[in-house]
């Protein structure tokens, strides 16, 4: 069989999910906090500085969101080395707890045929202890080789765009800030610590079967990466002022590559950007963040 088309629509049954502070420390290590300037990260990559307090990083949304245990539904029969994410979409709905417990409910919106391939995007809504929404998270992969059977999609819900609909058009002005970063060679293998252990950002041989010259950076790890970049541009580094933010990824990033983030203000309380790489490649594209 190719994709299970029946899925579309259904939600799947809640799954847990819970993290703590090395965890959050972890993933801030991961997409490359205290690696330009330690002092002003401290709040994100220790536990124990003086008058400092843990905070989290506002793009940990994203796992928080993810489910571990309980049943995984299958999207079909197809080689995973052929998958790669398309797009990443989060909003909070409140800051994220240090330590935290969440029931997740994932479905699928849709599986669309793209000719080469199809895109599967899916939502997922992190629900804390008391009952409220923490998180909605939505995400589309792309799946090469899978095109050819028809789109199918579920009807829309919920309080943000679904990725990708909101209107877009680079500026014709240069950016009002643009942020660099760099990232290890090794910077793969220390994301892929805070849990996506997919072979396509670390085996070789797996990623030749994708037809990549070499493991690449996952998609999520220049996503925080980015999503750093707005932090403290537009929020002062304060988590609480981080509402929203959706990029679309568009090439592949080597880890030991250069990135930039080039950020446009769009009116109160939104900003679009793009993150490209240091030849100007652009990696994330079509970026809207939402703050205060």
């Amino acid at each position: 069989m190719a994709l299970d088309h029946a899925l579309v629509g259904v939600p799947g049954e809640p799954a847990g999910r819970t993290w703590d502070g090395t965890d959050a420390l972890l993933y801030a290590l991961g997409v490359g906090a205290g690696a330009e300037d330690p002092r002003q990260e401290l709040a994100f990559t220790t536990e124990n500085t003086g008058g400092v307090g843990q905070r989290v990083l506002p793009t940990f949304a994203v796992l928080a969101a993810q489910a571990r245990g309980g049943p995984r539904r299958k999207l079909g029969d197809f080689d995973p080395a052929r998958l790669v994410h398309a797009e990443q979409s989060f909003r909070l709905h409140r800051p994220l707890p240090v330590q935290g417990s969440v029931s997740v409910t994932s479905m699928v919106t849709d599986m669309l045929d793209k000719g080469r391939g199809a895109l599967v995007r899916t939502e997922s809504v992190a629900t804390g202890e008391d009952g409220q929404p923490l998180v909605t998270a939505r995400s589309g992969a792309f799946i090469m080789g899978e095109g050819g059977a028809g789109s199918t999609s579920a009807e829309r819900s919920g309080d943000q765009p679904s990725p990708g609909e909101e209107p877009w058009t680079r500026p014709e002005r240069e950016p009002d800030h643009s942020i660099v970063y760099r990232t290890r060679p090794d910077q793969a293998l220390l994301y892929r610590l805070s849990g996506d252990r997919n072979p396509l950002h670390s085996d070789p041989a797996f990623a030749a079967r994708g037809g990549f010259e070499r493991p690449i950076l996952h998609g999520l790890c220049t996503y925080g990466f980015t999503g750093r970049a707005l932090l403290h541009t537009l929020c002062g580094s304060d988590p609480a002022r981080f509402h929203a933010m959706y990029g679309r990824f568009t090439r592949p990033v080597l880890p030991g590559d250069v990135l930039v983030v080039d950020l446009w203000r769009d009116g109160a309380g939104r900003a679009l950007f793009q993150t490209r790489t240091e030849d100007g490649t652009v990696v994330v594209d079509r970026g809207v963040a939402h703050h205060s």
